[in-house]
């Protein structure tokens, strides 16, 4: 009992908002992976598409959301506020939920999808800021590790959904779609009318040009550092519609392909919090590394696996080393990031892993139509540890990023 009363305590003394922000998360979240945990596979099997075409429409979509978000966060470094960019965001992505059941057409999901990606592209920059705005600074690892755990229970309680629903519809999966847009009006509600911004702190300087070679330079060596070594991990981290194709591909029947984001998403819904928690405490750069190593460790066990069992236990890896990363990246760019200019770097940093998103899902892709899924993992344990190796390697540059502050 008295190990987990530090970490109540923490709940406890993390700010309203944070948790409201994580629920309009895990709302939206539920929505989205509804959709997502079939959309592949309605690609694949009912409009055949190649495995190509999906990868390029999963690098596509988030590669849009990410060049997107670098122009919404100077946008709210240049206003001074958060919120109105973040309902803008989720509004759109709400009001776009119901064309993925009217689509007829591989076009109409394209953009569907894009428009959507657009709407996470608007918010997710401002969000991040916000969460580090309202966060204590003793408290940010835990509250960015909350945000992403709400966010995650929305990721996988979303295909749990789905698998529910298929079979309540015998597999018809535009109804699936229909019902995943009531969650994403409840999430745009919930950021208009419970998330608070704080008051602009006195004597912040004014940002005039977010996105000028100055205000770049101000964002000073570490910053870049981190994003330097976060986009080359990004380029190991293709869309996990590869890992729904890699269960297909075992012979995981189609009215149980959601499961794989739920058995994924529950991984990382637990471990992103107790993670959080941890890097307040002890070096951020060792965490990291940690983070890294799951991945290499799923991606050689998605590679060598033949049966469910072993795709299983890749994706419960996939899942612990999301909970290792995600949070404690948004986490380091709070820590080296100006307080006047975090909109901007969270848009920087998402710029970056983007368009290594969109290169590594295209080159999955490529790989998995080529030489199967065997190579597709096995390049992603290479990149992840060309990544992990950089990291090594500056992590003495940075070594002031690995230990929180006090």
């Amino acid at each position: 009992m008295s190990g987990t009363a530090p970490q109540r305590s923490r709940l406890r003394d993390i700010p309203p908002g944070i948790w409201a922000l994580g629920f309009v998360s895990l709302l939206m979240d539920i929505s989205s992976e509804m959709i997502h945990a079939l959309l592949p596979v309605y690609l694949v099997t009912v409009l055949a598409t190649s495995m190509l075409t999906v990868g390029i429409i999963e690098g596509i979509a988030e590669a849009t959301a990410s060049i997107v978000k670098v122009f919404s966060g100077a946008i709210s470094d240049w206003l001074g506020k958060r919120k109105l960019l973040a309902v803008i965001g989720y509004g759109l992505a709400a009001f776009t939920k119901p064309i993925f059941p009217l689509a007829s057409s591989v076009g109409w999901l394209v953009a569907a999808r894009f428009i959507d990606r657009v709407g996470k592209g608007i918010r997710g920059a401002p969000r991040d800021a916000l969460v580090a705005d309202i966060a204590p600074e003793h408290l940010r690892g835990a509250s960015f590790g909350l945000r992403q755990s709400l966010d995650t229970i929305g990721a996988f309680l979303g295909p749990g959904l789905a698998v529910g629903l298929m079979w309540l519809t015998a597999g018809n999966i535009q109804a699936v779609f229909w019902i995943a847009v009531i969650p994403a009006f409840l999430s745009l509600a919930l950021i208009l009318f419970a998330v608070h911004e704080p008051a602009r702190p006195e004597g912040l300087r004014k940002v005039r040009s977010p996105l000028s070679r100055a205000e770049l330079r101000r964002l000073g060596s570490p910053f870049w550092w981190v994003v330097g070594f976060a986009t080359v991990f990004a380029l190991a981290r293709f869309s996990e519609a590869f890992l729904i194709l890699r269960a297909q591909s075992v012979g995981l029947p189609l009215v149980l392909i959601p499961l794989v984001l739920v058995v994924m998403n529950v991984v990382y819904a637990f471990a992103a919090y107790p993670a959080g928690v941890l890097s307040d405490r002890v070096n951020r750069m060792h965490m990291l590394m940690v983070g890294f190593t799951l991945l290499i460790a799923a991606d050689v066990v998605l590679a060598i696996s033949g049966g469910l069992a072993g795709v299983t236990m890749g994706v419960v890896l996939w899942g612990l080393h999301m909970g290792f990363t995600q949070g404690l990246l948004a986490t380091l760019i709070a820590d080296t990031a100006p307080p006047e200019l975090r909109g901007t770097a969270y848009g920087v940093f998402n710029l970056m892993g983007g368009l290594a998103a969109l290169i590594a899902s295209v080159l999955a892709g490529a790989l998995w139509d080529g030489f199967g899924p065997r190579a597709t993992f096995l390049a992603g344990a290479g990149f992840t540890a060309v990544a992990l190796l950089g990291l090594v390697l500056v992590r003495r540059r940075v070594s002031n990023l690995g230990t929180s502050h006090k």
